[in-house]
Order: structure tokens, then C-alpha cells, then sequence
């Protein structure tokens, strides 16, 4: 179980990801920073008890138009080997330390824990607070086999494809987490047509409604 610390971190997650969204080939803003607000998500628990994961989603009021990215992290107490090209920056948290943050799509652990997610193994975690599930967040899985991912030790193979990120999760079976979300009908919750499985969340638009869309998809 994830314990939510009431702490400081410096610097802060919008803050790093203001630093580092620029430079991802889905990003959607002009040449200036983004304005970045959190604007909803949640957590996914690693049973080693080692690793912070979060996918959080954060909008972008800086163009004409809000942009919300979905923006799958993981906290880390050490590097991850391997991880330089993943690393979103380092924080400093009141109570743990220096943290390295990666982005989740390239960590095995979140990777891992999305596939349980998926299967009903895992249950979604409401963001900010400790041993909370988020029955808001929707799933589906129509894969008879066991989703296993790559061992813990390797780093999964993604790479970003328009406005998502694939991830091969075994052979024929890819997952993708969409970057870019676009606000949906409730019908979002449903599992695309031709999918093998969805999870779908859900966020705060600044006009103080709610949207919701699928963040992750598998297709086989």
C-alpha cells in the first residue's frame, strides 16, 4: 500500500513536467512554456512497496485551446538502470529524499502494474489519498492468457506513436497509453471496438465540469 505523504517536493511535479513536455514529439503547445494544472488521475500500488506510481493528468491553459496530456509516473528512491532516456527530472521529498521521476511507459514496474490493472489483479487508487480505491476508474480485459510483461529488470520497449506511447507487452499484444486526452460522452467507459482490453479515467476541465476518456488501450 502507497502511503500519501503531506509534504513539500522541490521541484514540484508540474514543474518538472512543465520543463520536460516541450520536448515530447505529442506535445501540443506553441513555442512558449506550458501552464500547466493537475488536473485529475490516480495511483497503482507496487506490491514491492518500492515504487510510486501515478498517472496524472494535467492541462495545459497556456494555448487557445486547453490540452490535457496524460502523464503516467513512476518515483524512484535510486536510478533506474537503464532509464536515462525516461528520466522526467529528480525532487526533493520532505520526507524520502531525492526521488527520481521517470516516465512510466519505459519503467517495468508501472508497465506491470497497468497489465494487473487490466486483468482485475491490481484496483485504482485514488491520487491523493492513502489505501483509497478510485472506483471511477473503468477496465476491461478480453485476453484469456496471463498478461506477462517483460521481467522487472528490463526496461519495456516503447515508443511514442502520434498522440500515444505503445508498449510491446508480449508477442502480438501491444499496449497503448494516450497521451493527449480528449474529453469523450460517458460512453468512454466502454471498451474501444476491436480492442482487447481498456482502462478509462477521469478529470476536472477548467470550466469546472468533469470529462472522461480511455487512457490505455491493448490491442492483440
Amino acid at each position: 500500500m502507497a502511503i500519501i505523504h503531506r509534504t513539500t517536493l522541490t521541484p514540484t511535479k508540474l514543474e518538472l513536467l512543465t520543463a520536460w513536455l516541450p520536448g515530447r514529439p505529442w506535445y501540443r503547445g506553441g513555442a512558449g512554456e506550458p501552464r500547466l494544472a493537475r488536473a485529475g488521475g490516480f495511483r497503482l500500488d507496487d506490491p514491492a512497496g518500492e515504487v510510486g506510481i501515478e498517472f496524472m493528468v494535467a492541462t495545459d491553459t497556456a494555448g487557445p485551446e486547453p490540452v490535457h496530456y496524460l502523464a503516467p509516473l513512476t518515483y524512484r528512491g535510486a536510478p533506474l538502470g537503464g532509464g536515462e532516456h525516461a528520466l522526467v527530472g529528480t525532487t526533493e521529498h520532505g520526507v524520502l529524499g531525492t526521488r527520481w521521476v521517470y516516465d512510466g511507459c519505459h519503467d517495468p514496474v508501472l508497465v506491470a502494474e497497468l497489465l494487473a490493472l487490466f486483468e482485475g489483479r491490481a484496483q485504482a487508487q485514488a491520487q491523493s489519498l492513502t489505501d483509497t480505491p478510485d472506483h471511477e476508474i473503468v477496465r476491461s480485459c478480453a485476453v484469456s492468457a496471463p498478461l506477462c510483461p517483460a521481467p522487472a529488470g528490463d526496461a519495456p520497449c516503447a515508443e511514442d506513436d502520434g498522440d500515444a506511447t505503445a508498449v510491446a507487452v508480449a508477442p502480438g499484444l501491444t499496449l497503448r497509453l494516450h497521451r493527449v486526452l480528449r474529453a469523450a460522452p460517458d460512453t468512454a467507459a466502454d471498451r474501444p471496438e476491436g480492442a482487447a482490453g481498456h482502462v478509462s479515467g477521469h478529470w476536472d476541465l477548467p470550466d469546472g465540469s468533469r470529462a472522461r476518456a480511455v487512457f490505455a488501450v491493448l490491442h492483440g
